[in-house]
């Protein structure tokens, strides 16, 4: 499990990433804290989350897929290479709303490129936040990726140094049915 908490300061709050294992009955901690940053806005509560809103959802969600700019990468996790054609829909009255597709197969409006040249994707986990079942308008695009810097904000993903996705990248096992929870946490 992937554990994304906050911390709260005097005047503001900080983000941090922990890695942890299912030990017979018992989580134990693996690594972290990692510094993160997550929506502009904070975490939204849970079934809270909408398009646009700046905030990264809060709950726990599965981890099934990982992607990036290479051809293959060192993870267990199935891996897709990102190109210059793909897109993921954010456009909530698209038939394929929060999916990835190739350019020139959407009717869409809006869509986030994958291979971005600020290379934040270059790295990138799917939270599976809304794709199952999904729900027109409650948000998309929620990546576990690269960060901009350590102080940028995300527009509603969670983002680490390039240092430490790739450590998860090489943690991660799809046989322990990996999951992320985040949320607001004393």
């Amino acid at each position: 499990m992937i554990l994304v908490r906050e911390r709260r300061c005097l005047f503001s709050s900080r983000y941090y990433v922990y890695t942890l294992e299912k030990d017979h009955d018992d989580w134990k901690w693996v690594s972290g804290p990692m510094k993160a940053t997550i929506g502009e806005n904070g975490f939204a509560p849970p079934g809270e989350k909408r398009e646009g809103d700046g905030k990264t959802p809060s709950g726990i969600f599965p981890l099934k897929r990982t992607f990036g700019y290479d051809k293959t990468i060192n993870t267990k996790m199935p891996f897709r290479q990102a190109t210059e054609e793909d897109l993921w829909v954010d456009d909530p009255n698209a038939p394929d709303y929060n999916q990835w597709v190739k350019q020139g197969e959407t009717g869409a409006a809006s869509y986030e490129k994958m291979r971005r040249e600020d290379n934040q994707y270059k790295y990138g986990i799917v939270i599976e936040y809304n794709t199952d079942p999904v729900i027109k308008g409650y948000g998309s695009a929620i990546f576990f990726h690269v960060w901009k810097g350590k102080d940028s904000p995300t527009a509603g993903c969670v983002a680490v140094s390039e240092e430490d996705i790739i450590k998860i990248f090489e943690w991660l096992d799809p046989n322990a049915f990996p999951l992320i929870m985040m949320g607001i946490t004393d």
